[in-house]
Order: C-alpha cells, then sequence, then structure tokens
C-alpha cells in the first residue's frame, strides 16, 4: 500500500533496496578485478613466449645469414654479436646485454624468466631456452 504525506504519492526504492544492490554490486566488482588480474598475469606470460620465439628467430635468421654468406660460418661469437637481443619497451635484461654463453634474465612488468643460451655450431644456430 502506499501512503499519502502531504498529499504526495511516495515512490521510488527503500533504503534496504539500495544498500542490497551495493552490496551485489561491490560482489561483482570484486569478482572481475580477480579476473582482470589473471588475465594480465596472463598476457604477461604469453608476450613472454613470443619474445623467446622472437629471439631464437633473430637467432636463426643471422645464423643462416652468415652461413650461406662468401666467408661462411666461423664462431658463435660472430653470430651472437649480429643478434639484436633487444626486444622493444618494457623488455629488461638482466646482465644488459645478456652474456652470450649464459643468457640471463629477461623481464617484462611482472613475467620474468631466466634464460640459457645454446651456442651456434657449424650444423645448427643458437638456441635461448
Amino acid at each position: 500500500m502506499c501512503k499519502r504525506l502531504n498529499g504526495l504519492d511516495q515512490k521510488g526504492f527503500t533504503l534496504i533496496e539500495l544498500i542490497s544492490v551495493m552490496i551485489i554490486m561491490g560482489v561483482v566488482a570484486s569478482v572481475s578485478i580477480q579476473r582482470i588480474e589473471l588475465v594480465s598475469d596472463s598476457a604477461n606470460q604469453r608476450i613472454m613466449q613470443t619474445a623467446i620465439k622472437e629471439l631464437n628467430i633473430r637467432e636463426s635468421l643471422i645464423w643462416s645469414n652468415i652461413k650461406i654468406s662468401l666467408d661462411g660460418y666461423t664462431n658463435d661469437e660472430d653470430v651472437f654479436s649480429a643478434v639484436d637481443t633487444n626486444l622493444g619497451t618494457g623488455f629488461k635484461w638482466n646482465p644488459d646485454p645478456p652474456d652470450r654463453l649464459t643468457g640471463g634474465t629477461l623481464t617484462f612488468k611482472t613475467a620474468s624468466r631466466n634464460l640459457d643460451r645454446q651456442e651456434s655450431t657449424q650444423a645448427a644456430a643458437g638456441k635461448w631456452e
């Protein structure tokens, strides 16, 4: 029933209804924030995997170019010195630049990975793992 006060119809939401809606919105917001953090971490890990693939592609390309050149393959140091290990904004190496024989730690935002480098040989290009 509607009660009339001062001749006006009282329409609207009660305080309990408003508080209930605010509680539900708070729960939904907290769940979605947690999911966004999980998606962000997952994206950073995928970016890290892509960066490692990029390093391996660069290494293979340089090795192939040296291998088919007139001089041919000489040693791993020549291959490593020609590889650009700068992967762009947001990526950091420790040590910077990475070591030819031991690699280093590659970091992107919250993702970090220790990468070892296998030396290139006459038969195969070096590999980052």
